[in-house]
């Protein structure tokens, strides 16, 4: 006996000495994780080859090699070591190669290495920087997007781009919209698919002379490009929509000869809404794509739809199920679709029967991505609040998750992160309500810590299960904060009626679901502090934080507005895809005046009294940085304490290291100086 309580008073202080070892996470710590995307399996499914970006906070930037392992998760190594980038990696259907675009060259340009090792080879060398690469099913083809202006070559576009670099004069004339797009400045030319010999030769762009880009912007990706069977044409995605581009959600599938000896044809006729994501069966009789219902509605619930390649017949899969499938791939078998969506705060993975669309839940918790099908298992990229993304692999019928690398397992484990629960609430109508709360790390319940209250985007979003590298709620727990956050009405994964309840009603349902869903978090857990609680939150999240400061001016401490509206009716006229205001708001500004102004920020600015911290880019063309100004403006003349942090080099997202970090560090120290 006495042994025992020996061996038990050393096991626990060996406990004790490990969590004393433990820190709590940093903006630093965030930027040293290694982030892995974009497995691909090998066709005899033994090996997957993925990426993972890297940070060099020396250069200010991001850099990603690719990877190789077992399908059994041994053997990891890295099979790229270049200084450039190395992404997109595609395996010939013989397994002998994969090919890989490269920026090791002038530009991105593609390449090919052994999944051996040795050395990486030249595959292109064109004029014009290279992406989204596909590897036809036959081995024959090569397809892949260039940057030309419609109706030119690669040579083409890159002496006009030359001729326009030596004029004097520097204005740009538009006769048409768009005339900027997210975070760049349209010139005229489209992202148009290519499609080349394998073994070399000239390329051909199968878009011909279309005004559109495939893949979509900002995006699309190689989902959006697919053989058809035996290299008998190309699949792909794009909306040609001419002078109703910016208003039209009208994506549609195209088809196009390798050849060139006729134009695209259009394949989804009779759908004015969005079609997408053309991915053929593995004995190629059929294709299935994504299809909204609803014209000019972005987030309308996708459903699966299979066509007979043969015939043209068309059945959709899933008008049953009230999920929205993101990405999926089909079986070896080709008797079963896996996909990925979002579902009650999670994003999860799901396998579809194709003959009578029967669903089950393989993963439910956490984020899933990329799924792969191999004979009996189904691998992805499975991230969730207290860890980034890992591959792991799971059995066909869902037991036997397994995780098969742990790049970032020796930093986590230097780190402790708090822990986190979900529950719900009776929200606007008493309808259920979904939210999580994240605690402190060393969580002590006889304390009482400050509250940050974190408001996503969209609207049609999510704070859900998953791992941010800029809203990340670890952050604010790691500096002795609660973290809460609501999935309000409009957010996505409760079913489409409740994602499309935030139509024009903005400052409406989603306003009465964060009031009662932090007074619920505050009433069921004692150990936060009421008093002490600040809101923040980006893009909705921002206008729902200007929304607050006149509508709840009382209940803060402190603010946080990040690329948020100030003036919606001014919004419409500065941002650039008008179908989404138009969707939300019922409307034009001038055919409808009340919907643009009934949860207008800006009528109730002689309202405001909380402190807050003002952060906007200048390339930021979907919320324009006069918003952000026009917040700080208003802040300023009436006398309340605030802040801007500006950024000329960023859009709407902050995505160079050291601004990211600067972000996380000027967020944390306006928290304190209010709540602490």
């Amino acid at each position: 006996m006495k042994n025992v309580l020996l061996s038990l008073l050393v096991l626990t202080f060996a406990v004790a000495a490990v969590a004393a070892d433990k820190r709590p996470l940093t903006p630093h710590d965030l930027m040293a994780m290694q982030q892995i995307s974009d497995p691909q399996l090998s066709p005899d499914g033994e090996q997957v080859v993925f990426v993972v970006r890297s940070v060099d906070l020396e250069a200010d930037r991001g850099r990603t090699e690719l990877w190789l392992m077992k399908a059994d998760g041994t053997d990891t190594r890295r099979l790229t070591t270049h200084p450039e980038n190395d992404s997109n990696p595609r395996w010939t259907p013989d397994g002998a190669w994969i090919y890989f675009l490269s920026t090791r060259a002038d530009g991105s340009q593609v390449f090919r290495i052994r999944p051996d090792g040795g050395e990486a080879e030249p595959v292109t060398n064109l004029p014009l920087d290279v992406g989204n690469l596909v590897v036809s099913p036959d081995g024959q083809w090569l397809a892949f997007s260039m940057e030309v202006f419609p109706g030119l070559g690669p040579q083409e576009t890159k002496d006009r781009l030359d001729e326009i670099e030596e004029r004097k004069a520097s204005g740009l004339i538009y006769d048409k919209i768009f005339v900027r797009h997210w975070d760049s400045w349209k010139d005229g030319r489209r992202s148009h698919v290519f499609v080349m010999p394998i073994e070399g030769g000239d390329c051909r762009d199968v878009m011909g002379d279309m005004d559109a880009d495939c893949p979509s912007k900002p995006f699309g990706g190689p989902e959006e490009i697919a053989f058809a069977p035996e290299s008998g044409g190309l699949v792909f995605t794009a909306r040609d929509a001419g002078r109703e581009e910016p208003w039209s959600t009208n994506f549609d599938l195209y088809l196009s000869p390798l050849d060139g000896s006729s134009p695209p044809k259009k394949l989804t006729t009779t759908n004015p809404a969005w079609d997408t994501y053309p991915l053929f069966s593995p004995d190629g009789r059929t294709l299935a794509y994504l299809a909204m219902k609803r014209a000019g509605y972005e987030s309308d619930r996708f459903r699966i739809v299979l066509r007979d390649w043969a015939t043209g017949y068309e059945r959709v899969l899933t008008e049953a199920w009230d999920r929205s499938p993101s990405q999926m791939c089909w079986s070896p078998d080709g008797r079963t679709l896996y996909v990925t969506a979002m579902n009650l705060g999670q994003r999860s993975l799901f396998a579809i029967d194709v003959d009578d669309g029967r669903v089950r839940t393989l993963v439910r918790d956490g984020r899933v991505s990329s799924p792969l099908a191999g004979r009996d298992r189904v691998y992805f990229g499975w991230c969730h609040l207290k860890g980034p993304v890992e591959l792991h692999a799971v059995w066909t019928d869902g037991a036997g998750l397994k995780k098969l690398t742990g790049l970032n397992d020796e930093l986590l484990a230097s780190l402790e992160l708090g822990d986190y629960e979900q529950f719900t609430f009776p929200g606007w109508n008493d309808e259920t309500v979904h939210a999580y709360v994240v605690k402190p790390p060393g969580f002590d319940p006889a304390e009482k810590y400050p509250i940050v209250f974190l408001i996503h985007g969209g609207p049609q979003g999510s704070f859900s299960n998953t791992w941010h590298y800029r809203w990340n709620p670890q952050i604010q727990t790691a500096a002795g904060y609660a973290a809460v956050m609501v999935d309000f009405h409009g957010s996505v994964g409760y079913g489409q009626a409740f994602c499309d309840s935030i139509r024009d009603d903005w400052g409406g349902k989603p306003l009465e679901d964060l009031r009662k869903g932090l007074a619920t978090a505050i009433e069921r857990y004692p150990w936060m502090d009421g008093d002490r609680v600040g809101a923040m939150g980006g893009s909705f999240g921002g206008y729902m934080v200007n929304w607050i400061a006149g509508q709840w001016p009382d209940r803060f401490r402190c603010l946080v507005s990040h690329a948020g509206n100030l003036d919606e009716r001014m919004a419409y006229f500065d941002t650039e895809e008008l179908w989404f205001p138009e969707w939300d708001h019922e409307g034009t500004p001038w055919t409808n005046p009340a919907a643009y102004e009934k949860h207008n920020p800006v009528r109730y600015v002689e309202r405001w009294k909380t402190p807050m911290l003002i952060i906007h880019g200048a390339k930021d063309f979907r919320v324009v940085d006069t918003q952000g100004l026009s917040t700080f403006n208003a802040c300023q003349r009436r006398g309340i304490p605030s802040k801007l942090l500006y950024y000329p080099d960023e859009g709407h997202w902050i995505q160079k290291p050291h601004n990211a970090i600067q972000w996380q560090e000027t967020v944390l120290a306006w928290l304190d100086q209010w709540l602490k």
